[in-house]
């Protein structure tokens, strides 16, 4: 009921909105000050190579558990708890003396972010009744993602030139107070009112475990070889760790995975598409940064202004989708997204160094952009309507999980495929042109199986669908 709509909502939906940018923006600003950061701290390769992961590793394994912790303690709660955080390990960042310090505050970075982005999102879905305002606010939430990767490559080079690489950390101070001072005013607590609410410490550990071991995974397999000892050993761990989950999960009284949830083909479906859309967009967005700043020799400040198009058009790819989402529903709007994704994947298979960034990366950009500003609105449109407010959280985990394993799995992949043909430089100089060609269709390739996936997989209404409430037999 409209009387029942907390006025506070857009207002709300701001301060949520800055806290999915502040995630992404971290994780991209520190992509840019890697080489000052090493330099300065003597980091070697490995030690580099885990400032990056270590946020990665921690920010995917812990999901489902942010996600859940937020149902069961408080949404409100865990948000702040997530932000303030994030303030403190953004001044250790800031004030690390060595390696071993940034490593450890990388590792908490993620923590921080495992709590923030998912409740934030359940808050969300929470506050927005499912419809027109709900996809406005998915709207929001996808458009200003676009934005945070770009300003982080744009303020990442103009920071790190005129304070140092400290200040891409210290700039996340004053935002986050002012999130921690904001919070209390503009957020309603909820938390799952059901008498159960026992924490499931069993499922807990073991579906953690499982998440950050996919993800250290896909992190070393390009370094240690796909088909490698290590590689196959841990992906058998890892499915030892899925099936035990799904033994703690089926038995357990209050599972951290309700595995009800999966009865619902839109959630299942919806998760599924984001994972592949994820994997495309990072993988092409890996490609791309790698060509322009080692083929095209830009700088960081020219190649954050080449990649202004794909942000803005992604901004209004994702208020096209929702404002189309209720008359030619979910599956119309995901086919179309990821079909524009794979179009402008096509046409970068096209660049070269010789050639014209208006006639070639231009197109490919906007195109992109609106694919991956609308892919996101309709897919947790998909995946989030018709989920109980009481699995907010855990849902919520679900999809941003789905978002990062996807794109992890798409920059091991994309990045193998290049790494292969780079092998051959020496040589061969041609094959430096013919990895990042054969990058871009492995893009093409994940746009196909991303379409096959949402025709499929995704229902052709706009209509929730309802999870039934599991039976238990005592």
């Amino acid at each position: 009921m409209a009387s029942g709509l907390d006025p506070r909502r857009w207002k709300a939906l701001i301060l949520l909105c800055t806290a999915n940018f502040m995630v992404i923006l971290d994780a991209q600003i520190v992509i840019m000050g890697l080489p000052s950061i090493s330099a300065d701290l003597k980091l070697s390769p490995v030690a580099a190579q885990w400032a990056l992961s270590a946020n990665l590793l921690t920010f995917g394994g812990l999901l489902l558990l942010g996600g859940r912790a937020a149902d069961l303690l408080g949404r409100r709660k865990v948000f702040i708890a997530g932000t303030a955080l994030f303030l403190l390990v953004s001044l250790l960042s800031g004030f690390a003396w060595n390696a071993e310090v940034l490593l450890v505050a990388r590792a908490l970075h993620g923590v921080s972010a495992a709590l923030m982005a998912p409740t934030a999102l359940s808050i969300l879905t929470n506050t927005f009744p499912e419809g027109r305002e709900r996809n406005k606010a998915f709207a929001a939430w996808s458009g200003i993602a676009s934005i945070g990767a770009t300003v982080g490559l744009l303020l990442g080079g103009t920071l790190i030139d005129w304070l140092g690489w400290q200040s891409i950390f210290f700039v996340n101070v004053p935002v986050a107070l002012l999130m921690l001072v904001l919070s209390p005013v503009l957020l309603r607590e909820s938390k799952d009112a059901g008498k159960q609410r026992t924490f499931d410490l069993a499922g807990a550990v073991v579906s953690t475990a499982a998440l950050g071991l996919l993800v250290y995974i896909l992190v070393e397999a390009p370094a240690k070889g796909w088909v490698s000892f290590h590689t196959l050993g841990l992906g058998v761990v890892f499915l030892v760790l899925v099936a035990l989950t799904l033994v703690i999960e089926k038995r357990s009284a209050a599972p951290l995975v309700p595995l009800r949830l999966f009865r619902s083909p839109a959630l299942v479906g919806g998760n599924v598409v984001t994972a592949i859309v994820a994997a495309l967009a990072f993988g092409m967005s890996m490609a791309i940064s790698q060509f322009s700043l080692g083929v095209l020799h830009y700088t960081a400040l020219e190649f954050g202004l080449s990649q202004s198009a794909m942000p803005i058009a992604a901004v209004a790819g994702a208020y096209l989708a929702q404002a189309l989402l209720n008359r030619l529903g979910i599956r119309i709007v995901s086919v179309a997204a990821v079909v524009l994704l794979g179009i402008g994947s096509f046409l970068l298979t096209g660049i070269s160094p010789t050639g014209s960034y208006w006639a070639d990366v231009f197109p490919a950009l906007l195109l992109f952009g609106l694919g991956l500003g609308g892919g996101p609105v309709a897919l947790a449109a998909a995946a989030l309507n018709g989920i109980a407010k009481r699995d907010a959280g855990i849902a919520s985990g679900f999809n941003t999980a789905a978002f990062q394993i996807g794109g992890a799995i798409g920059v091991a992949i994309v990045s193998t495929v290049i790494a292969a043909h780079m092998a051959q430089a020496a040589t061969n100089p041609a094959a430096i042109l013919e990895g990042f060609t054969q990058g871009f269709v492995a893009c093409v390739i994940f746009a196909a199986v991303g379409l096959v996936l949402a025709v499929a997989l995704l229902r052709k209404q706009g209509s929730p669908v309802q999870v039934v409430p599991e039976q238990r037999t005592h």
